[in-house]
């Protein structure tokens, strides 16, 4: 059986239509019908249904789909100990593609120069970054979209998905500068009687807020969920109320004034995890880009 059908037929199941399969593997799409039609042919049952909607694995394509994976990760190591891809003997440096999943508020803040640190000393290796939340993370790492997550969770429940926690970030209630908490101390039941922007349902920290703001006994605070810490933060800004973020995101905006700190009822620090699939292989590049990660999040400096 040749790896390309394997190829085509991995792509097809994370894509979910031909198009979108065909884009990914730079082919054309009558070229991926002919590989699933020769593939389905080969092994006497049809892998997926053709929908209106898109193409979905059948009960047997689903069977073929980790088996399929398993077999192109082993060929990818294979190919990798063939040409040397470890790394190179005079500069150290690995290539090929990594694609990260993240945070939004990390995303913004930490990895661009992690990103950018890893183009220096690797300027073979693409990395892609996808801003996703915990639950896209470990369906990304699961379907094999992501080789990498880094989520902010306490714990990540996965026995599939090994974590690594990297580091903890400081929380930090923000406000314009001209709001009337802004700058002063502020408990529970004063927080409550505001508006909060904060991020969207799934992120732990803003859960975490959410469930202790509507627990004060009277009130009612306003919460609007965003997917985007800038639009949160743009929010804030324009006075409309707080919110509640890891102290990265919001540092050069309360060094210039533009927000300003209120000193809330204490938030546990959140911890950054570094997430990857236990049974896939861990390409040298990977390996290069998790070293890159854990230095950055131990370097408090950045």
């Amino acid at each position: 059986m040749e790896t390309r059908l394997l190829e085509s037929f991995v792509a097809l199941a994370r894509a979910g239509s031909f198009t979108a399969a065909a884009r990914t593997l730079h082919l054309a799409q009558s070229t991926v019908t002919v590989q699933i039609r020769t593939l389905e042919k080969e092994l006497g049952t049809p892998l997926f249904d053709r929908l209106p909607s898109g193409t979905v694995p059948t009960a047997a394509g689903l069977r073929l789909l980790e088996e399929a994976e398993a077999v192109l990760d082993a060929v990818a190591r294979l190919r990798a100990t063939a040409s040397g891809w470890h790394g190179d003997a005079a500069g150290g440096t690995v290539a090929g593609q990594v694609t990260i999943g993240a945070a939004d508020s990390l995303c913004a803040s930490r990895l661009p120069s992690v990103i950018a640190a890893l183009r220096r000393t690797h300027p073979g290796l693409e990395v892609h970054l996808n801003a996703v939340g915990t639950a896209a993370a470990v369906d990304g790492l699961r379907s094999g979209r992501l080789d990498l997550a880094l989520v902010l969770e306490p714990e990540v429940d996965e026995s599939d998905l090994p974590a690594l926690r990297i580091a903890e970030l400081p929380l930090t209630y923000v406000a314009a500068p001209d709001h009337p908490l802004a700058g002063r101390t502020a408990g529970w039941e004063e927080l409550a009687r505001e508006s909060f922007f904060v991020h969207e349902e799934g992120c732990s920290y803003s859960d975490r807020l959410v469930r202790a703001l509507q627990g004060v006994p009277g009130t009612r605070p306003g919460i609007t969920r965003f997917g985007s810490i800038d639009a949160a933060r743009s929010c804030v800004a324009a006075g409309l109320g707080l919110t509640l973020l890891p102290e990265v995101t919001v540092e050069g905006q309360l060094a210039d004034g533009r927000l300003a700190a209120v000193y809330g009822p204490e938030a546990p620090p959140v911890p950054v995890q570094l997430v990857r699939h236990r049974r896939r292989w861990l390409s040298p590049g990977a390996r290069a880009v998790t070293e890159e990660l854990t230095a950055a999040f131990a370097d408090t400096s950045l």
